[in-house]
């Protein structure tokens, strides 16, 4: 920043022994950046490719958790479907807490307004594993992959269908409170936050004026009534 300032100075007023330090300041940050690049790339290729599959869950949790934080402080090195891949491969692993780690590495990522135009592609692939993870026998992963629809709805709201939603719909039913409570706030999401304009001037047929929460209460008890589940 500072060279580019001082570079943009008229040349009567620029200090040359001064830019030709910030240059040199540049160049130096530039090489570094691109040395950190490498060594990032190498431990990629030659540790997480192989240790990903790892024997042991406790191993494959830790890649998982630690590519999660490499895509979101590097993005612009390892935010891309070729890396977000083995994330997506590994929502099918056998053991509960690996799965786990999935999820919450890329919750950050969908929550990020910077970072969520970088995953759609990966959203269209593997959309439907994570809907169904709601479902996970594990409860904690069922309610982390519920907060990760969530946050798909608010920002790829199109890739979701009606039957998506319906599926995460009736966990509000769920004898698991953490599950339920998740699949609430989906439901909330979805379909009762309130429109400001269409409640304004809401009455009733005598012409009193209906409270701004009426259309939420009766969207509610119409919810009630036409689930098959309670």
């Amino acid at each position: 920043r500072q060279y580019d300032s001082e570079r943009a100075k008229s040349k009567d007023k620029r200090a040359a022994d001064r830019l030709e330090v910030l240059m040199t300041k540049r160049q130096e940050l530039e090489e570094n950046m691109d040395e950190i690049k490498n060594m990032l790339t190498y431990m990629f290729k030659s540790v997480f490719v192989h240790r990903y599959r790892d024997t042991l869950p406790e191993i494959r949790s830790i890649c998982m958790q630690e590519i999660g934080t490499w895509m979101k402080k590097f993005h612009q090195n390892f935010l891309d479907d070729s890396y977000l891949k083995y994330i997506g491969w590994t929502l099918h692993d056998k053991v509960g807490d690996v799965r786990l780690k999935c999820l919450q590495s890329l919750e950050p990522l969908y929550a990020s307004e910077e970072l969520k135009g970088k995953l759609e592609l990966f959203t269209s692939k593997f959309k439907d594993r994570i809907v169904s993870m709601t479902l996970d026998k594990e409860f904690d992963v069922a309610v982390e992959a519920v907060k990760l629809v969530i946050s798909i709805l608010k920002f790829h709201q199109e890739i979701l269908s009606d039957k998506d939603c319906e599926h995460v719909y009736e966990l509000v039913y769920s004898s698991h409170r953490a599950v339920a409570q998740a699949a609430g706030e989906f439901l909330n999401e979805r379909l009762f936050l309130p429109d400001e304009e269409a409640v304004r001037d809401l009455r009733t047929k005598r012409g009193k004026k209906r409270l701004p929460n009426t259309p939420l209460i009766r969207d509610l008890v119409q919810f009630f009534i036409e689930s098959e589940l309670h």
